[in-house]
């Protein structure tokens, strides 16, 4: 089976890399007129790759015809249509790459400390978070976000989805957003989530106290597919950085362990849920 859009583009980034041997990046840009930043966003699969400049990549790197074929057939898979491509036009490009991951993990571990996990929100909810930011004087990019938030969710539909854990921070379930009855309606939503399979919910509680994800929220990206690293993604406001050093995953894999530690255990928390939502009725 083929592999996916940004499967392809990153393997194809590694070979790349792997050519360009040692190589400074900037030489190699400087020779074939490119910016270094270029060179960059391709060998980090940021961006694809046109034929015509991977032919003049390849034939700086001296590549032989029939490596030549296959890299090329990566090069061609990285910039197959996906299904978001509709949405295109009202996501900017870190979170183009952030769907594409998500849609590709076989598991997802995620720190929230804001506001109630993607995958997990309803509509309402999703309208009120997405309209307080920088484009809520555009209707049509507020709608086509929230519907690209909602035709996401259907990953943990799919015949073998990815295992989501995830932990909130107590401050989600009271944080108002969209007023009460939105509010009302995102906790039940969330209850009925923590009881299917291959989704587990914890709470942090407030009594807690200091943990190591107080920087803000993150997730953790695992692919089943063998040699494929990991990925961190960390909240922002510009729409979020990606970690992908094996010490920075490292790093955030820790601070997920401490908080899933620290938090309630998932029936606990689901009570929590409930209770919570039922002091909105």
């Amino acid at each position: 089976m083929p592999r996916p859009t940004t499967t392809a583009r990153r393997e194809l980034g590694g070979e790349l890399r792997r050519l360009r041997g040692g190589r400074r990046g900037a030489a190699v840009a400087a020779a074939l007129g490119w910016s270094e930043s270029k060179l960059s966003r391709i060998e980090t699969a940021r961006t694809g790759i046109r034929d015509a400049d991977l032919d003049r990549l390849l034939a700086a790197y001296e590549v032989t015809q029939g490596e030549r074929i296959r890299l090329q057939e990566l090069a061609r898979r990285g910039r197959a249509r996906v299904w978001w491509s509709a949405y295109r036009s009202a996501v900017p490009d870190p979170y183009d790459e952030y769907v594409a991951l998500e849609a590709e993990a076989a598991a997802i571990s995620e720190w929230e400390s804001q506001v109630v996990p993607g995958l997990l929100q309803t509509d309402e909810y999703a309208r009120a978070v997405i309209a307080v930011g920088a484009d809520r004087t555009d209707p049509e990019t507020v709608q086509r976000r929230v519907a690209l938030r909602m035709a996401r969710q259907a990953v943990l539909s799919r015949d073998v989805p990815p295992r989501l854990s995830a932990v909130l921070d107590e401050a989600v379930l009271h944080r108002r957003v969209g007023g009460r009855a939105v509010m009302r309606r995102q906790l039940h939503r969330l209850y009925d989530a923590c009881g299917r399979p291959g989704i587990e919910v914890r709470v942090l509680p407030f009594a807690a106290g200091e943990h190591a994800a107080l920087a803000g929220s993150f997730m953790v990206f695992e692919f089943g597919e063998a040699g494929r690293a990991a990925v961190a993604h960390v909240e922002d406001a510009t729409g979020g950085v990606f970690r992908e050093r094996p010490a920075e995953v490292k790093l955030y894999r820790k601070f997920f362990a401490d908080v899933r530690d620290r938090a309630l255990d998932p029936e606990a928390s689901r009570a929590l849920v409930a209770r919570t939502g039922e002091g909105l009725d």
